[in-house]
């Protein structure tokens, strides 16, 4: 695209030389005939002065001498004396009008460049406004008359570039908003494609961005459940929230939908919001208490039912039997004694998942703990003829509570000596592995099936309800265990085999974390 300087300048070069052009030709065609003329008339007055000198001088000429006197001034030029002037008329025409043209165009130029590069600048300017280049700017000269055009484009500009950064720093703040919000965003336009998809989203389906976005919502093989809750918030375009479980990679999810229509300016429809709340943990954690309060309410009847009992028998008149009072007074005890430890491990558990619950962090010696945590159990190990062996590779110590430690071991030896039938064996290793303390009780009990591993941690879950009743546990032992391992910033591992035996790991870190 040509400036407008270098329009101008060809619109004023035509301009001057068709003026020119048509000056230099009629010059052209006046001159040579004034020329003619001149010498005519010049020739005429020459003869007519001279035979004027001859009378006045009284000069006596015959009529054959003034002939040839009058023959001598010839009245007209010949032909080509007249194309010679001619010629040299028309170069000295020629050559005057190129001079005359250049210096117009030279002057011409200087005066459209004053005018014009503003011009041309600011057009430019806002070219690269028009591109989204909000960076450009116009120069502003004082001295220009095109300062006001300058000033306004550049304020233009200025306010562009202002607007831009602000729409690109609310972009930026909904993107991240959308990113980090923790529940799924999907977001389909009026036509049913989609627009707006968050990495939740793509995560929980797991499929990638860019088969997500700009498809229709249909092709997505989304759960039927949730395109019929699309389908629902687009017909009645309303907003609409539903709990559904939904299966996603073989998996059942509890999701909290809410579904809302898009509405931009002027009350233009543009489609549909979806947002999905994951909720399977709180399904989960509301199911966990519900069964807590069933087993704490069947784990506390159980021993009330029997003390109430066996008391209303003696009340009755049995306790004047003897050896009767003394079989319902100890049940009633060992009950009692059961209850209590129920209660215990409730309270112990309480405290220890309350919120800011922490252990005192010394330095421990883990040989100590199971030497200590082994004292306590021989008599339980005895009573069963469950031979005891320990294999320690070294001492190591680590950043903990001793007593808690303790009270984990023992739990867990307890646990093993449980579920161990008699004459077998429960074997304790210490080693160091990663800067980490492990310690394993290996037992060869009954073993835990696989889909009940991760179950064996929850408050009243037991694998074989009948044995740890009859033997007076509450259930409430690994649940314990596992809140002090968290305690100590460690964790416990369980493998398993049914028939063969179970192995606890604990892995304790030598240094606690800042």
């Amino acid at each position: 695209m040509k400036s407008l300087k270098v329009r101008l300048l060809i619109a004023f070069g035509f301009l001057y030389g068709t003026a020119l052009a048509g000056l230099g030709f009629i010059l052209g065609q006046l001159f040579p005939v004034y020329v003619e003329d001149s010498i005519r008339s010049n020739s005429i007055r020459s003869h007519e002065n001279i035979l004027s000198a001859i009378e006045k001088q009284s000069i006596d000429l015959t009529a054959d001498q003034e002939q040839v006197i009058i023959n001598a001034l010839p009245l007209d030029f010949g032909g080509n004396e007249l194309a010679d002037i001619r010629i040299r008329l028309w170069i000295m025409l020629i050559v005057t009008l190129i001079i005359t043209f250049i210096l117009l165009m030279v002057v011409t130029s200087r005066l459209i460049k004053n005018l014009a590069q503003p011009i041309d600048n600011v057009t430019n300017t806002a070219l690269e406004l028009a591109k989204g280049n909000y960076r450009a700017r116009a120069y502003e000269n004082v001295e220009s008359p095109t300062i006001q055009l300058s000033n306004a484009v550049n304020v233009l500009a200025r306010n562009l570039q202002d607007i831009m950064m602000i729409r690109e720093m609310e972009q930026e703040r909904l993107k991240t908003l959308i990113e980090n919000m923790g529940s799924a965003l999907i977001m389909i336009g009026k036509e049913g494609h989609v627009s707006i998809v968050n990495k939740v989203f793509l995560e929980l389906f797991d499929v990638p961005h860019d088969t997500v976005y700009k498809q229709v919502f249909r092709e997505l093989g989304l759960p039927n459940e949730l395109e019929q809750f699309v389908d629902h918030v687009f017909m009645t375009e309303i907003t609409y929230r539903k709990q559904m479980q939904i299966e996603i990679q073989q998996e059942f999810h509890h999701m909290e939908v809410y579904g809302a229509p898009v509405i931009g300016e002027h009350g233009h429809w543009l489609g549909i919001v979806i947002i999905m709340h994951d909720i399977s943990e709180l399904k989960k954690l509301e199911q966990i208490r519900k069964d807590f309060v069933a087993n704490v309410s069947h784990e506390l009847r159980t021993p009330i039912t029997s003390i109430k009992g066996f008391s209303e028998t003696l009340l009755d008149g049995a306790y004047k039997d003897q050896g009767t009072l003394l079989s319902f007074l100890e049940i009633i005890n060992k009950e009692s004694n059961r209850l209590q430890m129920l209660i215990l491990d409730l309270l112990e558990l309480s405290k220890i998942e309350k919120h800011g619950f922490t252990v005192n962090i010394e330095r421990t010696s883990l040989k100590d703990v199971i030497v200590r945590a082994t004292e306590m159990t021989v008599p339980r190990l005895e009573e069963k003829n469950i031979s005891f062996e320990a294999e320690i590779e070294q001492d190591v110590v680590v950043e903990g509570d001793a007593n808690r430690l303790i009270q984990v071991v023992m739990n867990l030896m307890t646990n093993a000596t449980t579920y161990s039938p008699e004459n077998t064996k429960i074997k304790v290793k210490l080693y160091e592995q990663n800067k980490s303390g492990v310690i394993e009780i290996i037992d060869e009990g009954i073993g835990i099936e696989k889909p009940e591993i991760p179950r064996i941690f929850e408050r009243f879950y037991r694998v074989d309800r009948a044995r740890s009743r009859n033997s007076g546990g509450t259930g409430l032992g690994l649940a314990i265990v596992k809140h002090l391992i968290e305690a100590h910033h460690g964790k416990i591992q369980v493998e398993s085999e049914v028939g063969k035996g179970t192995t606890m790991r604990v892995i304790l870190p030598e240094k606690q974390p800042n």
